[in-house]
């Protein structure tokens, strides 16, 4: 049995091409190029352009190829992955049908799963796929939805460690910085600070913290930093003292802002869960693929910045430590990137970010980005795509800005009155593809997406899915970690600033923090009889009481 072309190993199905003086479809398949992806790829289309079923389909094709991907998901879509259902039958497709679309078309449940059951058998038909095809793709990855903050999915643990990098990124001044720089304005902004990486004492401070941890190949969590914040392992920081930039008073307000972090309702589910470990979330323990989704569209947006800053930093160390390669390895995926690439700003995960942009192709690491709002974008950041999917927009505006972008950014080959015409009469699933390595644009329109497109899932639809025994905390890493902080076996309390504090010698293997009362006197005995005149030291120490108080 011969195998249709869009079968053969790393080449992707995205549709069919379309005429663009006719406005039919060929007939041929439209066949994307995996090493392509190396380049990068944006994708941009409106709601309702079909932007969403175009990346879904993408990863789809990657993962039959055995591409595993990080997929980042603001909005909740990209759960609908594992919604592909090889029966194509109602009872399947019944537990995620829309009741209230159901009772506005008059239809029962069950009713409406079958009518959405034919449609995709339907569908797929009519893009020579069949549900075999939908086999193959549960079958060749893993996909997987984490929900750090969150204990309704699979929970990351994000604030567990901030690990030491590899020796690698230690050989590498500019690596280690922005590594540095990116995780502490990420924890900065969790606690509502927005600090400039050079003015502010804050990040100074903290940047130092980290600095100095992380050259003794020691990993930090947030006890410890709370710890150092108060209590510096240095007393100078430049050329002055640490007293003068940044006095011990001051200091217990940061530090305080961090502690309520930590001591805040619901905190734990930071805490807790797997470990982020990159190899882990693109492969299994025996080589599996993985499509790793990362959901964070139930956190707020300080949250949001705080997690995708961690995981793209990570991701970041990890492709350091790889071999470089022509083929395209893994994908990194966004399925929005409003707000966190600005042509003005640079919030704390767009550095990660342009570091995967200038450095990833290298890797094999594929990046591709999505958003619905092509004006907030900077252009000069994305010169590196190669690869531009752009589908139906919203307003003049959104053309104009994208047409500036695109020709401002250095792609000079484009016609600006032929790029305008196709963009003014794009429809749904309708997309033109700018390749760099390719001759010219080509105008498409997706092939039918092999999972349900279902809409946005909420964390309980996500439960669902999610095996309970998944939620438990993976193994941790198999390559031994760096030696980990005192703090990191038990939060030691915050005490003021002026309270000295003294510690007895552990002789277990983990340090236990148990806070007791030390007194130290002096008692002077005399008596003149005697003959006697002399000075004692008596040291007590009282534990607390029973109920709890010292």
């Amino acid at each position: 049995m011969t195998l249709p072309p869009y079968e053969t190993l790393g080449t992707f199905y995205l549709g069919r091409p379309i005429d663009p003086a006719t406005g039919a479809d060929r007939t041929e398949p439209l066949l994307y190029d995996a090493r392509d992806l190396t380049t990068h790829a944006v994708c941009v289309g409106m709601t309702g352009s079909g932007k969403t079923g175009l990346c879904l389909s993408l990863l789809e094709e990657a993962a039959i190829d055995g591409i595993p991907a990080i997929a980042i998901d603001p909005k909740g879509d990209l759960g609908n992955l594992l919604l592909a259902f090889p029966d194509l039958d109602a009872k399947s497709f019944a537990p995620w049908i829309d009741r209230g679309e159901a009772a506005r078309k008059g239809l029962s449940i069950d009713e409406l799963a079958a009518k959405t059951a034919e449609t995709w058998r339907d569908g797929l038909a009519q893009w020579d796929q069949d549900p075999e095809r939908i086999r193959r793709f549960r079958d060749a990855a893993e996909v997987l939805i984490y929900t750090p903050g969150s204990e309704s999915g699979r929970p990351l643990s994000v604030l567990r460690s901030f690990q030491a990098p590899s020796p690698e990124t230690f050989a590498d001044a500019t690596a280690l910085r922005e590594r540095i720089s990116a995780s502490v304005s990420g924890l900065l902004g969790l606690i509502g600070i927005q600090a400039d990486p050079v003015r502010s004492r804050e990040h100074i401070l903290l940047s130092s913290l980290f600095a100095h941890a992380w050259s003794a190949q020691s990993d930090l969590d947030l006890p410890a930093i709370i710890q150092g914040v108060q209590k510096p392992p240095f007393d100078k920081v430049g050329l002055f003292d640490l007293e003068t930039f940044y006095p011990a008073k001051e200091r217990v307000q940061l530090a305080m802002a961090l502690n309520n972090l930590l001591a805040a309702p619901g905190f734990s589910a930071w805490m807790h869960g797997t470990p982020l470990d990159v190899q882990r979330l693109l492969h299994d323990e025996h080589g599996k693929p993985r499509i790793s989704i990362i959901s964070i569209a139930h956190l707020n947006d300080a949250e949001r910045m705080f997690v995708v800053t961690l995981v793209l930093s990570e991701i970041v160390a990890w492709m350091r430590r790889q071999s470089g390669t022509s083929s395209l390895r893994a994908i990194v995926y966004m399925d929005e990137i409003f707000g966190y690439f600005p042509p003005s700003a640079m919030p704390p995960a767009k550095l990660p970010l342009l570091t995967l942009m200038k450095q990833a192709r290298a890797f094999g690491v594929g990046v591709v980005l999505a958003t619905q709002n092509p004006v907030d974008l900077d252009y000069k950041g994305l010169a590196n795509a190669g690869t531009w999917l752009i589908g139906r927009l919203q307003t003049e505006r959104d053309k104009l800005r994208l047409m500036e972008g695109l020709i401002g950014a250095g792609d000079d080959t484009l016609d600006r009155s032929a790029l305008e015409r196709l963009l003014s009469n794009l429809g749904n699933r309708v997309f033109l593809m700018r390749n760099v390595h390719e001759d010219e644009p080509v105008l498409f329109r997706t092939r039918w997406a092999l999972s349900y497109l279902r809409g946005p899932l909420t964390l309980q639809e996500i439960a669902q899915l999610t095996p309970k025994q998944a939620a438990a905390p993976s193994p941790a890493p198999e390559s031994s970690p760096p030696q980990t902080t005192a703090a990191a076996h038990g939060a030691k309390p915050i005490v003021p600033a002026d309270v000295p504090e003294y510690f007895m010698r552990a002789t277990a293997s983990e340090i236990e923090y148990a806070a007791q009362v030390l007194g130290i006197v002096r008692v002077h005995f005399v008596d003149n009889k005697l003959g006697i005149d002399r000075w004692e030291s008596r040291t007590y120490v009282v534990p607390p009481t029973e109920a709890g108080k010292l």
